[in-house]
């Protein structure tokens, strides 16, 4: 991957969408937010598409209007839950049903024009845009085989192979969470990663055996105090998730993978079942040599890599 060289007056608008919130800030060349420009709105199951829009909309104009005079907006980067049409800028995210060929790339673009700013705009999906801002500033700085993976609301993930982007043909390549993991529900009954790994859907398969809480960190809670259930159900999500990258890494050949999101903190032994999972099911030695990571980005990672899209040309 190629890095950014030149320092320039030029910043880039970075905006990143998903199920529970839509976030912007402007992003210089480092992979620095600029102070004061981060802005955040929820999103969520119950916004109508024009509350939904209405969002994006506002957390970029307000980015916008924190640019320092001197400062110019280079380019547009956008991450997005998917599925996604790159060529068409279009976004039909598996958790906002009220979104289906919503064209998000324009939409920022015109607000951005609202302020005298004609960049050009990226669209891809947010598992590619954290995978590239862990090869950048992260975990998996400088590897060329890798995959990034957001485990949290929903799970989603991106691909770095021979040191290059793996898009694919619409732009959707790499979205593990879609993947079919068999084993975890009744026979033959179809269970994609994120149904069984994702962070509402762990809390929800332990509520239908018993557990009390309502939330990833009360689970998080009761993990740590051992809870039967917790147990069972953390081991469940890690043992899919392994399952997961094993297939993968079969495929791709990976160095390492790191792995990011609210759900990725239920417990540090998280890693230790994926680990055990990937040894287990991985039938060659050279996919289970594959590394796996905690992020080494806080919450700026998103839209780190968000701008990295129009830092690193992708």
């Amino acid at each position: 991957m190629s890095e950014p060289t030149e320092r320039s007056t030029g910043v880039v608008l970075a905006v990143d969408f998903g199920g529970t919130k839509v976030e912007s800030a402007l992003v210089d060349e480092n992979g620095t937010l600029l102070e004061g420009s981060r802005f955040r709105h929820p999103t969520g199951r119950d916004r109508s598409a024009d509350e939904l829009a209405e969002a994006v909309s506002s957390v970029c104009r307000s980015s916008l209007q924190a640019l320092d005079e001197g400062l110019t907006i280079r380019g547009i980067g956008i991450g997005a839950a998917g599925p996604i049409d790159r060529e068409k800028g279009l976004v039909s995210p598996v958790n906002l049903q009220v979104w289906r060929d919503f064209p998000l790339r324009d939409t920022v673009a015109a607000v951005a024009r609202e302020f005298g700013h004609s960049a050009p705009a990226v669209l891809r999906l947010d598992g590619l845009c954290i995978t590239l801002a862990e090869n950048w500033v992260g975990a998996g700085r400088g590897r060329d085989n890798m995959m990034g993976m957001i485990v949290s609301t929903g799970v989603g993930g991106g691909v770095i192979s021979g040191g290059s982007v793996v898009a694919g043909f619409s732009g959707n390549a790499g979205h593990i969470g879609q993947l079919e993991v068999p084993g975890f529900t009744d026979v033959d009954a179809p269970c994609t990663l994120e149904e069984i790994a994702a962070g509402p859907h762990t809390v929800a398969w332990a509520q239908a055996r018993g557990f009390e809480g309502e939330t990833g960190e009360d689970l998080a809670r009761a993990y740590a105090a051992k809870d039967r259930i917790a147990v069972a159900a953390v081991t469940r999500s890690g043992t899919a998730i392994g399952r997961a990258i094993a297939s993968v890494s079969t495929l791709l050949d990976l160095e390492v993978v790191v792995i990011g999101g609210g759900f990725a903190r239920v417990s540090p032994d998280l890693f230790d079942i994926i680990r055990t999972a990937i040894d287990r099911y991985s039938r060659f030695d050279y996919a289970r040599r594959v590394e796996v990571l905690p992020t080494g980005l806080d919450t700026d990672g998103p839209l780190i890599g968000a701008a990295a899209l129009v830092y690193r040309s992708v």
